[in-house]
């Protein structure tokens, strides 16, 4: 089995998935949960999925093998993992989307979800256990029962009031649709809070969107779309809806860590969960307590758990990716919104566009205001996964090493090893560099006082892994 979790779920390439290896994971989620007592039999378990092409095989295999352990998947179609989670939720029930939310066609994934959330590490360890035990070829699942619609509409109540009446009206924003299973919602939920909705780049055919590491493609588009269509904003969202994008009037792509910023802000959190990997000047322009995390929502969610086993009582957790996670009940005008422990990203984009025209701001210059370290995410595609993790454990464990490698950006003054290796330099600038969990890729992320110096970090790191690998 090629295929293995990651920062989110199972992933792999289509042949890895399909070869009978997402079906054994899913009979084994389904016997894992009916071992500890989360399901009986006969139980309900929703199946959503995502637009890639792959994605209807591997939701049937799937359905086969929770048919196999006497679960009963209800069919959702294509629909946000968020609405789904939220649903499943909602009916005391288990869920299973199968997605490999941004990367590309030729990969897919599954993520898994309890009654109560997003499974943990503990679960999916058990998972794999029991995944290598129950291999082997299932019965077609036939007709499923269906509920097409419901999560997507329930989730679209979800926001119904959270924005103040008229407060978006005369906001002109463009929603980038491409494929993502979020396009339908999140136009929906723009029009119900009074904006004027543009529908842009809508396709049939998978695009992956990466919000963190947003393309050059990306990033033409959008800013041309911005001044064609005179667009006080844009937004779209990844290939399962979980991840945000934001585009100010200014053609800029915001980074997703901006956003979490200003929903901890906007929702007056009084603590937030977030990765290693987010801007370093979260701390200081937050009002809350502020905790670091290795990269992965199952890391995030752990430490909200525990922020309100210690008596906070509005806990946000984001991601760089922008996906935002809430850990209590919030009300917020008419709406009150029920926890949802897995990435969302309607709830930053509706945050940041209210919390620009509450302050009678632009996008742009409501953003400017926290005077955030430029950060600049990127990545390096198709680089063997275990050559990236053998280059960052021999930078990690030798210091003479990692001192020589970052030697041309300038001396180190600290090193970060909580996710990868994350550099600060003594003039301040910060590089880091991270295996992706869930495609074979070295993510590396930079932050200096400009643009220009951040992606030059970016580029100057890029050449220097190519130069130690061989790459």
């Amino acid at each position: 089995m090629a295929a293995k979790f990651g920062t989110s779920g199972l992933r792999g390439l289509v042949g890895d998935l399909t070869d009978g290896t997402a079906a054994a994971h899913a009979r084994a989620f389904a016997r894992h949960l009916r071992q500890t007592g989360m399901a009986a039999s006969g139980a309900p378990i929703f199946l959503g999925q995502d637009m890639r092409a792959s994605s209807p095989e591997i939701a049937a295999q799937c359905a086969a093998a929770l048919l196999a352990e006497d679960l009963h998947p209800v069919d959702c179609g294509v629909t946000p993992t968020p609405a789904l989670a939220l649903h499943a939720m909602s009916q005391g029930a288990a869920a299973l989307m199968v997605t490999g939310s941004h990367i590309p066609d030729d990969r897919n994934g599954v993520k898994f979800y309890r009654p109560d959330g997003e499974i943990d590490k503990d679960d999916e360890a058990a998972i794999s256990r029991l995944a290598s035990e129950l291999a082997g070829p299932l019965p077609a699942a036939g007709a499923l029962d269906t509920d097409s619609g419901a999560a997507t509409h329930g989730f679209i109540a979800r926001y119904r009031g959270f924005i103040p009446e008229g407060a978006f009206e005369g906001l002109r924003v463009g929603v980038y649709e491409q494929s993502s299973a979020a396009r339908e919602v999140l136009a929906t939920v723009l029009e119900q809070a009074g904006a004027t909705v543009v529908r842009l780049g809508r396709s049939e055919t998978f695009i992956p969107v990466d919000t963190e590491a947003v393309s050059e493609e990306t990033h033409r588009l959008a800013a041309s779309w911005v001044k064609s269509e005179r667009l006080d904003a844009l937004v779209s969202a990844d290939g399962d809806g979980d991840r945000p994008l934001l585009v100010d009037e200014t053609g800029t792509v915001l980074r997703g860590d901006a956003l979490g910023l200003i929903v901890a802000r906007y929702l007056d959190a009084d603590a937030v969960i977030t990765p290693v990997t987010s801007n370093s000047g979260i701390e200081q322009r937050c009002r809350a307590e502020v905790h670091r995390t290795k990269v992965g929502s199952p890391y995030v969610i752990a430490a909200m758990a525990e922020a309100q086993r210690g008596g906070k009582a509005r806990v946000i957790g984001f991601e760089a990716n922008g996906g935002v996670l809430t850990g209590n009940r919030i009300r917020t005008g008419a709406a009150d919104l029920a926890p949802l422990p897995t990435r969302d990203s309607v709830l930053p984009l509706l945050c940041a566009l209210a919390a620009a025209r509450a302050a009678g701001q632009s996008v742009s210059a409501h953003v400017a205001q926290f005077e955030l370290p430029v950060a600049i995410s990127d990545r390096i595609e198709n680089f063997p996964t275990d050559v990236s993790q053998a280059l960052v454990a021999r930078l990690s464990g030798d210091e003479q090493a990692c001192a020589a490698f970052f030697a041309a950006l300038g001396p180190v003054a600290d090193i970060d090893r909580t996710d990868g290796l994350r550099i600060t330099l003594q003039n301040g600038d910060i590089v880091h560099l991270r295996p992706s969990g869930n495609a074979p890729e070295m993510r590396i992320y930079s932050e200096a006082t400009s643009e220009t110096r951040a992606r030059a970090l970016i580029a100057q790191v890029r050449q220097q892994v190519r130069n130690s690998t061989g790459g």
